[in-house]
């Protein structure tokens, strides 16, 4: 088996390369819901201010400080 050593290092190569991202993404997602719609509670911040303008024309959508 002239193949079975670079088999098995193309395998370590490539579990290393897919190999998921260590840590959690809780902390992201609690970033990104600290923004919501507190009318309907909406709370997917990319699209509050599409939102705003099809749900809510009357109201002005929140600042991103808050």
């Amino acid at each position: 088996m002239t193949r079975g050593k670079q088999k098995i290092e193309a395998q370590k190569r490539n579990a290393e390369k897919n190999q998921k991202a260590k840590g959690s993404q809780l902390e992201a997602r609690a970033v990104a819901l600290k923004i919501s719609c507190p009318i309907c509670k909406l709370a997917n911040a990319n699209q509050l201010g599409d939102h705003y303008a099809s749900k809510h024309p009357k109201e002005k959508p929140p600042s991103d400080s808050n």
